[in-house]
């Protein structure tokens, strides 16, 4: 395995990061009970990460501020432009996968 030096692995770190929310962003067919249901985790996930990073660094930030920085707009203008009712079928598998602190 190569060796990286701190910063650069955080620069890595950032960078798949970026592509990661860019990539969500642009596939917005995909619904957020769709990630929980097959990934466990989901944009208000990484959000909530992200949140609790800036406060881990003494940064104040916000529900709403997080989910705007994950989703690149208010979340509310997103649940209106992207959101779609889930399934029943959906819901069902959301109870059975969801993780405890979701």
């Amino acid at each position: 395995m190569t060796r990286i030096d701190d910063q650069t692995r955080i620069e890595l770190e950032a960078a798949a990061y970026r592509r990661l929310v860019d990539h969500l962003r642009t596939r917005t067919d995909v619904q957020n009970i769709d990630l929980m249901n097959l990934a466990g985790f989901c944009r208000n996930c990484l959000a909530n990460w992200y949140m609790d990073a800036a406060k881990s660094k003494g940064i104040p930030l916000d529900k709403d501020g997080a989910r705007e920085i994950v989703y690149g707009m208010p979340y509310k203008d997103w649940q209106a432009k992207h959101q779609k009712e889930a399934t029943p079928d959906k819901l069902a598998a959301y109870d059975v996968n969801k993780p405890k602190e979701h």
